[in-house]
C-alpha cells in the first residue's frame, strides 16, 4: 500500500510518498520533495496569514496531493504547524484548503509536533539509547524534545523561528558584527526565558538536529554539489565545522549565499538566523557536536499513518 504525508510548515511544504510493507509499519520512499512557500511571511507583525503567502502555499499543497494520488497513495495525511495554529485566519485558511485539495488538514499543537518529529527521527536514525535532546528549527517555531531511550519525556515549542528572525534581523550584505551580536543576544535571551529547565539542565548523551538549517549545514560541510539525504542522514556536525560554515556564510551577501550548492531557493536569508539558533542551542546545552537527522515531522506523520494500517 502506498501512503503519503504532507508537512505544511511555516516556511516549507514537504511531501513524502512511501510504499508500506504489508503487515508492518516499515516503508520504502517512493517520492519526496519540498518547496519553500513562506506561509508565515509577516505573520509575527500582522497576526494573520498574508493573501499571497496563503495562495502560493495552498497551490503547493494542492499540487502535492495530486502528485501523491497520481503516485498511487491510498491515503494522504496533511499536517499544519505553527503558522496555521497561530494565525487569526488560520482556521479559514484550512477550510479553504480542504475544499481545494479534497483532503482533511490536521492542525497540531507544538507538543504533538514534537512527538511526531521524534517519531520521524527515530524512524530514520534508529533507536536512540540514553538521554537525547532533539531540536527542530522551523519557520515559526523551534521544538525541543527530551527523550530517554527513545521515549519522549519532555517537550517545548518555542516561538523562535527563522522566518520571523529573518524579518527582524535581515542580512542583505555581508554580516555586520554588531547586527550578528544583536541577533544572537535575542536568541540567547529567548532560550534563557523559555527553554524548560528539565531540558536545559539535563546532562545529555547526544544532541540531534533536524530541519532545513541543520541539513543545509551538513550538506555544506560535506561539500555536496547536489543534496544527498543518505549522506546527510546521521552526519556529525562539530562546533568547529559549524563555525567554519558560519564564517563562510557571513562573508557573503544574499546573492552569494543563494548561489551556494544545496542552499534551496528561499533559504538564503534564513540560514544565518538558523545558525544563530544552532549556536545558541549548543551553548545552552553545553554540547560540542550534534547528529543530523534528515528525517523529521514529515516522516513522523508517515510512520503514524503506516502504524494505523498494520
Amino acid at each position: 500500500m502506498r501512503l503519503a504525508s504532507i508537512d505544511l510548515g511555516t516556511n516549507t511544504v514537504r511531501l513524502l510518498v512511501a510504499e508500506v510493507t504489508a503487515g508492518t509499519a516499515a516503508w520504502r520512499t517512493v517520492h519526496a520533495e519540498q518547496r519553500v512557500t513562506r506561509l508565515g511571511e509577516g505573520l509575527r507583525a500582522r497576526g494573520t496569514l498574508g493573501d499571497a503567502a496563503a495562495a502560493r502555499t495552498a497551490a503547493a499543497v494542492v499540487a502535492y496531493v495530486a502528485r501523491a494520488r497520481a503516485a498511487g497513495a491510498a491515503r494522504v495525511a496533511v499536517v499544519a504547524t505553527s503558522a496555521v495554529r497561530e494565525a487569526a485566519n488560520g482556521r479559514a485558511f484550512v477550510t479553504d484548503l480542504e475544499r481545494a485539495a479534497g483532503v482533511a488538514v490536521r492542525v497540531i499543537s507544538g507538543e504533538e509536533e514534537a512527538r511526531l518529529t521524534l517519531a520521524g527521527i527515530v524512524a530514520g536514525l534508529g533507536p536512540l539509547p540514553g538521554v537525547v535532546v532533539a531540536f527542530d528549527i522551523g519557520g515559526g517555531s523551534t521544538e525541543y524534545i527530551l527523550a530517554r531511550d527513545g521515549v519522549l519525556t519532555a517537550a517545548a515549542s518555542l516561538r523562535l523561528g527563522v522566518v520571523s528572525l529573518a524579518e527582524r534581523f535581515p542580512f542583505p550584505g555581508p554580516v555586520e558584527p554588531a547586527r550578528a551580536a544583536a541577533l544572537r543576544a535575542d536568541v540567547d535571551a529567548q532560550l534563557a526565558r523559555e527553554l524548560p529547565a528539565v531540558i536545559a539542565t539535563t546532562r545529555i548523551d547526544r544532541l540531534v538536529g533536524t530541519a532545513g538549517t541543520v541539513t543545509t549545514l551538513a550538506a555544506l560541510d560535506l561539500g555536496l554539489l547536489d543534496y544527498d539525504p543518505a549522506r546527510v542522514q546521521g552526519h556529525p556536525l562539530t562546533r568547529a565545522a559549524i563555525s567554519r560554515q558560519h564564517r563562510r556564510l557571513a562573508a557573503l551577501d544574499l546573492a552569494g549565499r543563494a548561489a551556494l550548492p544545496c542552499l534551496e531557493p528561499g533559504r538564503a536569508d534564513l540560514i544565518l538566523p538558523g545558525l544563530a539558533i544552532v549556536d545558541a542551542t549548543l551553548d545552552r546545552l553545553g554540547c560540542e557536536r550534534l547528529i543530523v537527522s534528515d528525517w523529521s515531522l514529515r516522516e513522523g506523520i508517515l510512520a503514524e499513518l503506516a502504524a494505523r494500517e498494520v
